[in-house]
Parts: C-alpha cells; structure tokens; sequence
C-alpha cells in the first residue's frame, strides 16, 4: 500500500493496483474551485503511472461533490467573458482527461452529487450510488439560470438521448439512486462496503474502457437530429412546450435546448465547447445574476437562521398545538408531524378534527404509493397527530397556532382558552392572513409571547412562512419562531405589523390589477396570457376564482371599517368584483363559476358570459403596458411596504415576494427588478402609469 496526497485529494494504492481517491475540500463540500484544476491534474498525472490499474474516486464529505463554485459564478458580470471561457474549458479537459485515462475510473457516490459534483460522476467510467435517502443526484443549473457547463449537457445527450435527457436537464430535478438506476445513469449499491465491491469489479472486468462516444461508430441513442421522426418532432415542438410552461421568460432552457441540439450534430469535443458558449452567455445575463443572488445567497441565509434577533438557545418545538383543522390547520399539522414533532390538532367537534388528520392520511398514502415512504414510517407520522375538541390536550404544547376564520372574537375565544396549556417558555402563534397582530395580541396573557405566522396554502407544498412582529412581541419569541419555521423546512421571511402584512397586501394589487383591466376592456384571454407571459404562475383571473371574489371584497370591507383604508380611495377592480358577485360567479369554491366556467370533466376555460357584463373594447391594448402594470402594481406596493417600515430588509423583499407572491423568478424578486431597471427609470416609469390610470403606481414619498 502507497499513500500520497496532492491538495485535496489522498490516492491510496493496494497492491493490486487499484487507486482510491479520497477528496476532502477545506469546509463543508467538495467544490470545483480554484483548487480543482491543479488538484485533478496532479491526480491524474498519478493514476497515469504504471503501477495503477484503476481507481476507486470517492469523498471524505457527507456529499459526493457540491459542483461549482456559485460565489464566482455571481461576479461573472463583471470578469471578461473570455476568460470565463478559457477557466471553463480549463475545468472540462480534467474531466476529459478522466475520459481519456485509458484507465477504469469508479465514482462511488454517497450523498449529494448535484451539478458539477454529478458532471465529475458522469466523465467517470462507472458511479455506483449507495442507496441512501441522502444520496441524490441531478443537474440543477437551470434552476440558476445556467446549464450545466461541465459536460453534463453533451454527456447526458449521448447516455440517454435527446428525447430522455432534455427533460431532466432543462428542469433540474434532483432524483433518487434508484430513478438514475432505472436511466442507466448508475448501478446501485446497498452501503459502502458493496459499493467498493461494486467498483472493484468494474475495474477488474474493463482493464481498459472507451467511452460509448468515442468508440469508433457511436450512434445517438433515440437517433440523432433531423435523422429521427420523434427527435424532429421534438424539435418542433420543445418551444412550444418552454411557452406553455412560462419558461420563456427563462434563458437558461432556451440555452440548454440549443446546446443539446446543435451539439448532437457534431464530435464529441465541438459540442462540448459550444456549451460552454452557452454557459459563458448565461453567465453574463442579468437572470443569472438575478437567480444566483437570490435563490442561492439570500436564500442559503434565510435557511441559516441568521436572520434570528438574539441569541437565545435553538428552541425546538416537541409538542404542537393547532387550532382549526380546517386546510390550513390540517396543512400546518401534517407539515410539523412529518419532521417528527406530537400534534394536537383541534376543531369544535370531533368529525371536523379527524376529517383535519384525514388529510395527513391522504398525503401520507400518496407517499407510499409512489415509493417515498414505506407504511410503517407513514403510520408513524399519523400516529403522531391526535384529533380531538378537548383543549386540555394542549398541555405541554412549547408552540401554539391558531387557524380558525378570520374573525378577531373567535380568535381571541381560543387564544384564551388555549394559552394556559402552554409550556413554561412556550408561545402562541395567529395563521391570519390579514388581521394585525397587535390587535390579536390584545387577548393573550402574554403579549410578549404572540406572534404572526403566515402560513401560504397548500402548507404541504409551500415553502414560506411570513413570521409577523407585533409591537410588543419580543426578539426571543421571533427567534423561537424563526427556530420552528426551519425546524419543518420551510423558509421564514420576518415583518413588521400592519394590515395585509407584506404577501397577502402587495399580492392584493396584482389581483385587483388584472380586475380593473376586465372593466377597461381588455380581453380576459389576453390579461391572463400577459400575466404568464412575464412569469407570474397563474393569471390574476385564474387566482381570483380560486381564492373567491368575496374574500377582496371582505378584506376591503374590514379595512375601511378599522379605519386602514378610506371607502374613496378604491381600487378600480374592486367594483368589478362586486359586479361579478352580484352576477352569481363568485369563483369556483362558491358556485362553481367565476371568471371561468369549470364544468365537471372538463377543463375550466373562461366565461363568455364576461362579455355581456364586461364588453371587450374596440381599441388595441398594448401587452407591454398590460405587463408593466402588473410587475409595477405589486412593486410600488412593496414600496410602500418599505417605505411604511413594514419590511427594511432587501434580501425578505426577495425571497417574500417570489415564494409568497409569485413575483417572476426571472427578476430575483421585487427589490432586484426595482434595482436592475433603476431607480430613476423605475420612477418615471411609474410615474406615467400613474398618471394614465391612477394614483396606485404614484412612488411614494420617502422612498
């Protein structure tokens, strides 16, 4: 046995010639950093030498390879786009050298290997994963606005063919050993002692291994372009299909789409420096820099819990009350149940609280049945909850949240009956969407101990959670809430209070927005196909029907009673939505009609009965206007949010209104659209559509 290190990597040779590579960046993650290069060269000018027959390449980390390094990949505007080429190309030859080796190669992946950490995978000569729940692996660049750089695109192609490797590469998942088993992507090994067994077989079996693609003949699997009628098809219809999915907005499947095209058509190594034209013109798009600040910096904070005003011990909530078994207590209690935590899930009679824990069952039941779970684990989580009317449950409860109507006197009725159940240090939590905390607070014990969290529907599958300071909720509280939030995996964004808050408030705009322009004659086709057409996930008519008309109208109503909002200053959708009401389509919970009709088996199309109320007008509507009002309505709302003190931090702005909102991935979120534009630009912008069609995109004073 020999031992040698160079840099980050340890190589051990047996006696049987078999070379195993441990790699051990400095911190939490293998990583293609400036380190890379000179230690894979080194590397390999070892595994070249005679007394090795192959090697064994594997990690010292909990993860397999992290892939690049995406702190240089955020300050790519500003170097050359030259010399991102050169270090790019630079990267692939190592890999291409691995290739090349003339030498077996073994990546035994336990963990993570995601990005470039599955592109050193994928130049290997075999991956054998162990079949671990930690173990996944994928190509999420495109969730960046990037596409996987490294080779992943070329490699990808010529292992599974245009048809099956566009859909993983230009939608980013991240899949399990035994689905990249199933592709031929890797063979599977039950832990580490077989996975070397695994790998040590490989090598004694292919002593000296080409590559499919550069054996003399190799054929595209599925066909190659325009030699193939599905791979053409493909072809014609792959836009169509970025289009239906508001993907256009999205460089980066575009850029995917053309690089796994075009280098299908040539040698290996051309198409491997024509994606790296694509990564390097990516890199250099303002999206890119927009999704990486966002999705990875202030996201990755957020998911730190830096944002945490003290430094109080990490509070962990063990027993958890929820009152209301409605969706979104029902939601809120599967999200706590399935990360390990007792529920007591309440409602006022027992059938209304089992029918609550019946929605866990049916979420668990779908997790079994799609191999994500086995019964033991999903009757564990059930076992978990206890639906019951009985508030003495609630004992020993260290967090208590309330999810019943939004009327203040029923939430202060069991506000007052649940808070003596709390545990010593425990704390007590409103779900409102709309109501100031402060106020809610006026029936607890402890004011001190109330708090907002907002939590979005469906809970299962939204990630944020906006945690709402009352005036005198106190900086350990928050912190406790901030604790709880990343304790179920979801993402918190803290604000200040005020009526509306920050998401539910600025979202408000865009759906009124998309009303008014029903009364101004716009097409309804047309305003929703704008909406998509910027990025926003659904259009401003669809989200109306879902969340039904009453509830604007009921917010509205409850705001000028409380002295929030003047009954003159009202938003011009509003007396659009009143007419749809009073007309019986007051969305699709109530009724069954809105602005769609949703007849039963079939899909909801919109109403040519809007015609009749709401005529379509003669003159031409200009879709760049219509899309501007849209961004603009909820970015100058989100103004005024700052401006009023409600939210000071950029970085929740971000987060907060594409995970609560639905604000354009595109942009980063609202304070970087604001800041990309400029200010300057924004503000007279803003300005001309305030004077074409009102005050509500006037930039406020103070700004």
């Amino acid at each position: 046995m020999t031992e040698s290190s160079v840099n980050h990597i340890t190589i051990e040779v047996d006696d049987s010639g078999i070379a195993t590579c441990t790699m051990d960046w400095p911190g939490q993650v293998n990583l293609m950093d400036a380190g890379f290069v000179p230690s894979f060269a080194a590397t390999l000018d070892r595994l070249a030498q005679d007394d090795v027959k192959g090697a064994i390449l594997r990690s010292a980390k909990k993860s397999f390879f992290a892939g690049g390094d995406i702190t240089a990949f955020a300050n790519a505007q500003q170097q050359p786009a030259e010399a991102i080429f050169e270090e790019v190309e630079t990267i692939k030859a190592q890999l291409r050298r691995i290739e090349k080796l003339g030498k077996p190669v073994v990546a035994l992946i336990e963990g993570a290997a995601l990005g470039g950490g599955f592109e050193l995978a994928l130049a290997c000569h075999a991956r054998i994963a162990v079949n671990d729940p930690r173990t996944k692996l994928g190509l999420p660049e495109v969730q960046l606005g990037l596409l996987p750089g490294a080779g992943g695109v070329v490699r990808m192609v010529r292992m599974l063919g245009l048809q099956a490797a566009l859909p993983m590469l230009a939608e980013g998942k991240q899949i399990s050993p035994q689905e990249a088993a199933a592709q031929g992507l890797v063979d599977i090994a039950d832990d580490r002692a077989d996975a070397e067994a695994k790998a040590r077989a490989f090598i004694a079996a292919n002593p000296k291994p080409v590559k499919p693609w550069d054996a003399k003949g190799h054929k595209l699997p599925g066909g190659a372009p325009f030699m193939s009628p599905s791979v053409m098809q493909l072809q014609m219809v792959a836009p169509a299909m970025l289009t239906a999915k508001a993907l256009r907005t999205m460089p980066a499947p575009e850029a995917i789409l053309a690089a796994a095209l075009e280098g299908a058509q040539v040698d290996f190594d051309t198409a491997l420096r024509i994606e790296t034209r694509y990564l390097v013109k990516l890199l250099k798009d303002p999206v890119a820099h927009n999704l990486i600040g966002t999705f990875y910096t202030d996201l990755n904070a957020l998911k730190s819990g830096d944002a945490r005003p003290t430094k109080v011990d990490k509070f962990v909530v063990g027993k958890l009350g929820v009152l209301g078994a409605g969706m979104m207590g029902a939601g809120i209690a599967y999200s706590a149940a399935i990360k390990g935590i007792e529920v007591v899930l309440i409602d006022t009679a027992q059938d209304r609280a089992d029918k609550g824990k019946g929605y866990s069952e049916k979420l668990l039941a779908k997790r079994v049945s799609r191999g994500r779970m086995d019964q033991a684990e999903s009757q564990a989580v059930l076992d978990r909850i206890t639906a019951t009317t009985d508030f003495a449950a609630l004992q020993g409860c260290d967090l208590v949240i309330e999810a019943v109507f939004e009327d203040p006197a029923i939430k202060a009725d069991v506000t007052q009956k649940a808070e003596p159940f709390l545990a010593d240090g425990g704390i007590f939590a409103s779900n409102t969407s709309t109501i100031p905390i402060t106020d809610l607070a006026k029936a607890s014990a402890n004011p001190d101990r109330f708090i907002g969290l907002h939590f979005f529907s469906p809970v299962d599958k939204m990630q944020l959670v906006e945690i709402i300071r009352g005036k005198e909720t106190s900086a350990d509280t928050e912190s406790r809430a901030i604790d709880f939030v990343l304790q179920i995996g979801k993402i918190p964004i803290t604000v200040n209070d005020a009526r509306g808050f920050f998401t539910s408030r600025v979202f408000g705009q865009y759906i009124s927005e998309g009303a008014a322009m029903i009364a101004e004659g716009v097409p309804p086709a047309m305003i929703e196909n704008v909406a998509r057409q910027a990025g926003m996930p659904v259009g401003p008519l669809a989200v109306l029907d879902e969340v039904t008309l009453t509830l604007p109208l009921q917010v509205e109503k409850t705001a000028v009673a409380s002295g929030a909002a003047a009954s003159n200053q009202r938003h011009p959708g509003m007396l659009v939505l009143e007419k749809m009401v009073a007309n019986g389509r007051s969305g699709r919970a109530a009724g069954g009609k809105g602005f769609y009709d949703y007849a039963e088996g079939a899909e909801k199309r919109l109403s040519p009965e809007l015609a009749q109320h709401f005529p379509v007008g003669e003159s031409r509507f200009d879709p760049a206007e219509l899309r501007d009002r849209l961004l603009y309505a909820q970015a100058v709302d989100a103004i005024r949010v700052q401006v009023e003190g409600v939210l000071d931090s950029p970085r929740e702005l971000n987060i907060g209104s594409i995970f609560g909102i639905g604000f354009p991935a595109w942009t980063g979120g609202i304070h970087r659209f604001v800041d990309q534009i400029g200010r300057e630009a924004f503000t007279k912008r803003a300005n001309e559509l305030a004077d074409k069609h009102g005050e509500r995109f006037r930039i406020p004073a103070g700004w």
